[in-house]
């Protein structure tokens, strides 16, 4: 059974059930239903058209649901309406059914969130992670967005400003997570700013693309991660860093300056460092007290910290740290680095060791531990 193939049919499956009438809480158990008999039937007789067969199965799945509810008249009108077996459209619909999520009927967090579930095939768990909440207080948020969608007609397309959250949080979790997004995120802004003349959508891009051209650096070939200044800049995708390097300074000069922009403007002084000694520290900086004036995010507070500690001293770093709360996601690993940097190995060898214990996933926790042996064996 091909799993990979199901996970890309999905969003198309569900795109073809929408148009035709269905709403999207019925849409959606529908095409799940149709995934689970593909998992049952395709091994011993798999489809020559697997799109047209899940289309076709998917929607026989949400007629039977409509005909438990409705009276016999209406059970026979819908009968007609279902589709004959054959090929379905080669069209993508992937990113309009990004912005069908994003109804208006939903507020942006609830839009992200109900997107990333239905079409980006991220687990509740993983979405929670990425919005720094309980997972059962992000399961109720995803529910709430159900109900209100549902019944709704899907004519009314949410704004820019989500569809760009979604895809961001898609390829972070592609780039970091267990699920590999980072490609199909690339490629839906790729549509996107060919369609629209945003900023930020070419802010977005080039972030993208320049975090994606250090990708082949980030593990050692044990599949440990390997830190940022540690990287072999020579496996780095320079093509990628010049792509996404001009896209960033056409859309700088336009000056309309997103939150997109200035992360891919602290990207891209990365990546013009030839080696990390090299890095212009005070001009990301800045960057990042440009990123707080936009987002005045915790998170990017603590990266500030960080750059700050690089720029300054790793004592100066530590006084932005000291403004932030502890319970941030990272901030012990933060403080950590911080204390190694200004030499107090035994403090930062306990913070690693608490930091292992918190992290998100185990490549990090790895790491982390490892920093925490090594301190511990110098002293």
């Amino acid at each position: 059974m091909d799993e990979a193939l199901l996970r890309s049919l999905t969003p198309s499956v569900l795109a073809v059930l929408v148009r035709r009438g269905a709403d999207f809480a019925a849409a959606e158990d529908a095409v799940q239903d149709a995934l689970v008999e593909a998992v049952r039937v395709w091994p011993a007789d798999p489809p020559r058209d697997a799109k047209g067969w899940l289309v076709t199965v998917a929607w026989r799945k949400f007629l039977d649901a409509t005909r438990a509810d409705t009276a016999r008249r209406r059970r026979e009108d819908r009968v007609e309406e279902e589709p004959v077996p054959g090929p379905a459209p080669a069209a993508d619909d992937t990113l309009q059914l990004y912005f069908l999520c994003a109804h208006p009927s939903l507020t942006p967090s609830s839009a992200v969130a109900l997107t990333l579930r239905a079409v980006g095939g991220l687990t509740t768990r993983q979405i929670a992670q990425a919005y720094l909440v309980p997972e059962a207080t992000m399961a109720q948020r995803i529910s709430r967005a159900k109900r209100t969608v549902s019944g709704v007609r899907f004519d009314q397309p949410g704004d820019v400003a989500t569809v760009l959250r979604v895809l961001y949080l898609v390829f972070n979790e592609g780039y970091s997570g267990d699920i590999d997004l980072a490609a199909e995120a690339i490629r839906l802004t790729r549509q996107l700013a060919a369609a629209i003349d945003h900023p930020e959508v070419a802010g977005l891009l080039a972030l993208m693309l320049l975090h994606h051209a250090r990708r082949a650096a980030r593990t050692a070939p044990d599949g440990s991660l390997v830190p940022l200044a540690e990287q072999d800049r020579s496996l780095w995708d320079t093509k990628s860093i010049a792509e996404g390097v001009q896209i960033l300074q056409t859309a700088l000069a336009r000056d309309r300056l997103g939150e997109f922009q200035a992360q891919a403007a602290i990207a891209a002084l990365h990546a013009d460092a030839p080696c990390a000694e090299e890095t212009d520290w005070v001009q990301i900086v800045e960057w990042y007290d440009e990123l707080t004036r936009l987002t005045n995010s915790p998170v990017v507070r603590l990266n500030r910290a960080v750059a700050v500690g690089e720029a300054d001293g790793p004592r100066a770093g530590l006084a932005a740290l000291a403004e932030l709360v502890d319970s941030l996601p990272r901030y012990t690993a933060v403080a950590a680095y911080l204390n190694e940097r200004d030499g107090d190995l035994k403090k930062a060898a306990q913070l690693y060791s608490e930091a292992a214990q918190k992290a998100p996933t185990l490549e990090e926790r790895n790491h982390l531990t490892r920093q925490a042996a090594r301190l511990n064996t110098r002293r």
